[in-house]
């Protein structure tokens, strides 16, 4: 075998899937850059987080506020490959964001006094509560009010 050659793992994925692994990871940096360009925020603003639950691939889409420095969940998508995950995140991003209610959230670290204000879009207040406290110790914060924004 060439050291050209494609082993044959890769040939099989090729034939499978329809692509190949090189074009693969293209696609994935296509739509994590449409995603972020569809948000207006800088993909040093945005991790996607995937994690292999069984057979499924989970992406947790978080997004990094600078200003604060907190990370918060966006969304979360369950699909059969990472690709397929990214396609689900940019229809909900493009089509399903608008569905859900915007929600305001001031809160303070405990220990820093500072008062911060995140958004978030989500079904409903639980929803708001998962999406801030996703990843991190919810006894470190305080949260004052969670308030549901007027339809714009």
């Amino acid at each position: 075998m060439s050291i050209f050659a494609k082993p044959a793992i890769f040939q099989k994925y090729s034939d499978i899937c329809g692509m190949s692994v090189v074009d693969n990871h293209i696609e994935i940096a296509r739509l994590q850059t449409e995603i972020a360009k569809k948000l207006d925020l800088s993909q040093a603003n945005l991790v996607f987080n995937f994690t292999n639950e069984g057979a499924q691939v989970l992406l947790d889409l978080i997004t990094i506020n600078p200003k604060h420095d907190q990370s918060f969940l966006y969304h979360s998508v369950q699909a059969e490959s990472k690709g397929e995950a990214l396609r689900l995140m940019l229809e909900y991003v493009t089509k399903n964001f608008r569905q859900e209610h915007s929600y305001t959230v001031q809160w303070t670290k405990k220990g820093q006094g500072e008062l911060h204000t995140s958004y978030f879009r989500a079904r409903d207040m639980y929803e708001v509560l998962d999406k801030f406290s996703h990843g991190r110790d919810v006894s470190d914060y305080t949260i004052f009010s969670i308030t549901l924004n007027p339809i714009a």
